[in-house]
């Protein structure tokens, strides 16, 4: 295939998969193996870091006005009810420390799980059982109940920040589980409304693939035990820009139609695409290896 063509479909991949809950990571992983990408690539890695990067800086971009928002009323919040602890950001970091930490000390875990394309079938299934049951369960009886996102995030407890972190730590270690599958049906758990779930799922996005991603990156770019620097040549670069942006476009277009889904409708649809996909990706898997 073309690369200009596979850096233009693994790009739109990225950025429809990021924030819906799938999984980008499965997607991608999936895709590259379809589409004959070699996983252990040295180039490739770093294309799925570029474009991951990508798609996860749109975010600051779309929330820009909510997030000044809650910058310009930090530490009393809107209504002068919050502290330190309390606001919003100080959640959202909480939340992002409980994930960080044990992701951390299990990154060899993850590593090894990364390519493990059967695993990755069977968490979609799963996750997709997860947030049918938490949005029949937890959700059915609130339909938002006249609710916005935005009062019922500022009303978030310290404790729902710690348990949507520590929630979050499965996305890491099990690839296919969907980062944002998880902390959305924790969020609904925990007591949040659909789209207030969503929003923090958003901003927590922020550091934790931030972080990730740029880890992911120094890595690449400093390798350890003497291994050299990889080079990139011209059309290399040509294509992780290609990548990048369609990345950040489509993700844009996706966060914004997400927003707007969620406020009338719930999670089922996703649900059902995940049974699909992860039978079909198990099917296909179980079938190479017989």
């Amino acid at each position: 295939m073309n690369d200009y063509l596979l850096s233009l479909i693994l790009g739109i991949i990225e950025g429809l998969t990021e924030f819906l809950p799938v999984s980008s990571t499965a997607h991608l992983r999936i895709s590259e193996a379809l589409l004959g990408v070699n996983l252990e690539d040295g180039y490739w890695k770093m294309f799925s870091i570029v474009i991951q990067l990508g798609a996860v800086l749109c975010l600051p971009i779309y929330f820009a006005s909510r997030i000044g928002g809650f910058i310009s009323t930090f530490p009393q919040g809107r209504r002068g009810d919050k502290t330190m602890l309390t606001h919003p950001i100080s959640l959202t970091l909480i939340a992002f420390v409980c994930t960080a930490g044990p992701a951390f000390v299990l990154k060899k875990v993850i590593g090894k799980n990364l390519e493990n394309l059967p695993l990755m079938g069977a968490a979609l299934i799963v996750g997709g059982i997860i947030m049918w049951a938490v949005d029949a369960v937890f959700d059915g009886r609130k339909a938002l109940a006249g609710q916005g996102a935005a009062d019922e995030l500022e009303h978030m407890t310290i404790g729902q920040a710690v348990w949507i972190g520590c929630c979050q730590i499965l996305s890491a270690v099990v690839p296919g589980t969907s980062r944002s599958m998880i902390t959305i049906a924790a969020g609904q758990s925990a007591g949040l409304t659909r789209s207030a779930a969503l929003e923090f799922s958003f901003l927590l996005s922020l550091p934790t693939m931030a972080a990730a991603t740029c880890y992911d990156l120094l890595k690449f770019l400093k390798p350890s035990h003497g291994e050299p620097v990889p080079h990139i040549d011209s059309h290399g670069w040509v294509l992780l820009a290609v990548g990048f942006v369609i990345s950040f476009f489509v993700a844009w277009a996706v966060v914004a139609w997400f927003m707007n889904w969620v406020r009338t409708r719930g999670f089922v649809p996703f649900a059902i695409y995940r049974f699909i996909a992860g039978a079909a990706v198990l099917a296909w898997t179980l079938g190479m290896f017989r």
